[in-house]
């Protein structure tokens, strides 16, 4: 499995992020990408934001 676990766990949690971030009414295109970037911190920030 190796690194290609790697970019699959993080590629799983980007879209999670975007689901999350739909949820509260923002961009999932936005959130998926910034979730390609930042990983768990994404995750955190859409998790601590109110709703918009």
């Amino acid at each position: 499995m190796g690194s290609n676990g790697y970019f699959v766990g993080w590629g799983t949690l980007a879209l999670i992020n975007a689901g999350l971030a739909q949820s509260k009414n923002r961009s999932g295109l936005i959130w998926f990408l910034v979730s390609l970037l930042l990983g768990p911190l994404a995750t955190f920030l859409i998790v601590i934001l109110d709703k918009k």
